[in-house]
């Protein structure tokens, strides 16, 4: 009975989980966005030399939730790779050229109505040690090129671009689906995700928006966010640019 009880247990609460998103297909969507932002909070909480851990934590939570809903996700298109990787390279550059563009011309980097600064500073300055500097770097990279594009693309264009269309009944709305307040109100909206960079931000979204909608594929997405991760922390350790860490 007691080795029986833990499988139980755990079944009783995935069943219970699988009603929750059965009648909340947002939950599905948004759920592990938010779970990973939650997470993302706990890198502040610790001291700095154990920032690699709080990195685990939120990337592996990130994926648990995912796994949770996956199977409420029906429908997630297909790969289209070629086009994907390209338009993650073209994302990332876009990132790159157009910040420095920005701050050419005197535009403030950190958005002018949300708190914070735009300050840069060298993150292996703070972390001591040359081993747990590269231990917390390719940790932070992982994460960004696994969990978080699942957990930001399931968000961002699996649910709020619908959303913005048809709040109460999304689901009903097709992948990639047009409407200039959902393609530009999101784009807008990620201003508050990205404050350090948030023009390259806006304009990143309408690429990424543009790309959805023409592929009408998660799938696509999730790869070209992850490449677009990959070749900007590429770009950031190889040059040193720390204004996109």
């Amino acid at each position: 009975m007691f080795n029986r009880a833990g499988p139980s247990i755990a079944m009783s609460l995935r069943a219970r989980i699988d009603a929750l998103l059965t009648d909340r297909p947002d939950l599905a969507y948004a759920g592990p966005f938010f779970v990973y932002l939650a997470l993302l909070g706990a890198q502040s909480l610790v001291p700095v030399e154990w920032q690699w851990a709080a990195i685990v934590l939120r990337g592996l939570g990130g994926l648990l939730a995912i796994d949770l809903v996956v199977r409420h996700i029906p429908h997630w298109g297909k790969p289209h790779a070629a086009l994907a990787t390209l338009a993650g390279v073209l994302a990332a550059a876009l990132w790159v050229v157009g910040q420095h563009w920005s701050d050419s011309v005197g535009i403030p980097r950190w958005f002018p109505l949300m708190p914070g600064s735009g300050d840069v500073t060298d993150p292996r300055l703070s972390l001591g040690t040359e081993a747990l500097w590269w231990t917390t770097a390719t940790l932070r990279i992982l994460v960004a090129c696994t969990a978080v594009p699942l957990v930001e693309e399931l968000f961002w264009r699996g649910f709020l671009l619908r959303a913005f269309i048809d709040w109460q009944r999304f689901e009903r709305i097709p992948l990639g689906a047009f409407t200039i307040w959902s393609f530009v109100g999101t784009s807008l909206l990620s201003i508050l995700q990205h404050p350090a960079n948030w023009v390259v931000s806006v304009f990143c979204w309408f690429l990424f928006n543009a790309l959805f909608c023409w592929t009408r594929s998660l799938t696509c997405l999730i790869i070209t966010h992850a490449v677009t991760n990959l070749v900007l922390y590429i770009y950031v350790i190889e040059s040193g640019d720390w204004r996109f860490w």
